[in-house]
């Protein structure tokens, strides 16, 4: 008689999606999600949300394995030493390997003011708290957009391309990651829509208020709206539940994914940290994680001996409003090179990714195994990229040696 392996994924997005429908490969593994919501959230899509242009909820049914099994809840706690998940509902699922793949949400601001008047889109409920904040304001309202990375870059197009009367304030420099080729362009983009981008080491927000974001060079912004984009934090169950983490709160693990405290545990997405050195956080390194976590799962149930992460990125893509955006070209090793494509056909390429996501996640639900990004070439990146950190960062020992 075939013995059947359970495995309980914890998060029902990029990474964990990816890893429950590659998990169906073998017929005798069962495999359960076990997410909050009952949607999948397309996150990249949530400044959309905000500006009313998507609604960043794809049904599970188009993305999710006929095979896996979908519970709605929370997981309170991880017992490793039980091999069980407890449930905020008061139930618990147990298991034979996990996959940890929380993602991530907007930090706890610790500007003064901000966390009691500015409001964060990292989630889908927040993006969808905003929404209606936005409606209620005349569109002539000053709207204030606090952090310049994408998310904040998007936010701000979007809302300006609707006529709103937007500040972009950057902390900073405008877009960090991009080259400044990319920059000028964006900044070019974000000009003709209007928004007014204050950037420098002054722009620093010291405080926020219900009419205003107060900066470090003593500048006063008044606004009706503060959307606050600075900063991702992680969920901190792995803390809660006794395993080892990075200082953000990060399940650490080996190249493998595997938990460093437990072989059965394993981590993908924005909530993991493989050698104490995590990747961007993005889908773009989510369901190459989650397809990586899912193989190393299999790999053992097979008594094989599974690969090494194998990671690489090509681009990062920053829509500007519904009719232009950008397409940055990357190093494999994530650092922005001159070539860009913008304008309209940078956001039609911006489009095809929003979209490909899905497919990559419904192609794996119909077929797994299909997916092969996971497998580019980029050992020797990743393997820099650990040489690099090595006087910073302490690599943890394979879980294998951690026992």
């Amino acid at each position: 008689m075939t013995e059947t392996t359970e495995v309980v994924v914890i998060g029902g997005g990029y990474a964990g999606v990816m890893a429950a429908n590659r998990l169906t490969l073998r017929g005798d593994v069962r495999v359960t999600l076990v997410n909050p919501r009952a949607s999948f959230v397309h996150r990249i899509r949530l400044h959309q949300l905000v500006g009313g242009t998507d609604g960043a909820v794809v049904e599970y049914r188009e993305v999710l394995g006929e095979g896996v099994r979908l519970v709605v809840d929370t997981v309170a706690r991880i017992d490793a030493a039980g091999r069980a998940v407890e449930l905020e509902s008061g139930g618990t699922v147990g298991y034979d390997y996990l996959v940890y793949a929380v993602g991530s949400g907007s930090a706890d601001p610790s500007v003064p003011g901000a966390a009691r008047y500015a409001y964060p889109i990292g989630t889908f409920e927040e993006a969808q708290r905003l929404r209606p904040v936005l409606e209620a304001v005349p569109a002539t309202a000053a709207v204030t957009v606090v952090g310049a990375g994408p998310t904040g870059i998007e936010t701000a197009a979007e809302l300006a391309e609707q006529g709103r009367r937007v500040t972009l304030v950057c902390g900073g420099v405008l877009g960090p990651y991009l080259h400044p080729r990319g920059r000028r362009s964006v900044a070019g983009r974000l000009a003709r829509l209007g928004v007014s981008v204050l950037e420098g080491p002054g722009t620093k927000v010291t405080e926020v208020t219900a009419e205003a974001v107060l900066l470090a060079d003593g500048r006063r912004v008044p606004g009706a709206v503060t959307v606050w984009t600075v900063g991702f934090g992680v969920p901190d169950l792995a803390v809660r539940s006794g395993l080892s983490t990075d200082a953000l709160g990060r399940l650490l693990t080996d190249e493998t994914l595997t938990s460093v405290d437990d072989e059965r545990i394993l981590a993908a997405g924005d909530s993991a940290a493989p050698s104490g050195v995590p990747l961007r956080m993005s889908c773009q390194a989510a369901m190459p994680l989650g397809a990586r976590a899912a193989d190393t799962v299999l790999s053992r149930i097979a008594g094989e001996r599974p690969d090494t992460l194998n990671q690489s990125f090509a681009a990062q893509c920053i829509s500007l409003g519904r009719r232009e955006g950008i397409f940055q070209f990357a190093k494999r090793s994530d650092v922005a090179i001159w070539f860009k494509i913008d304008g309209r056909l940078g956001a039609k390429l911006k489009e095809i990714v929003c979209t490909g996501v899905i497919k990559h996640l419904a192609d794996e639900a119909a077929k797994p195994g299909g997916y092969g990004l996971h497998r580019m070439k980029g050992g020797d990146t990743r393997a820099r990229m650990l040489q690099a950190a090595a006087p910073h960062t302490q690599t943890p020992a394979p879980a294998e040696q951690a026992h």
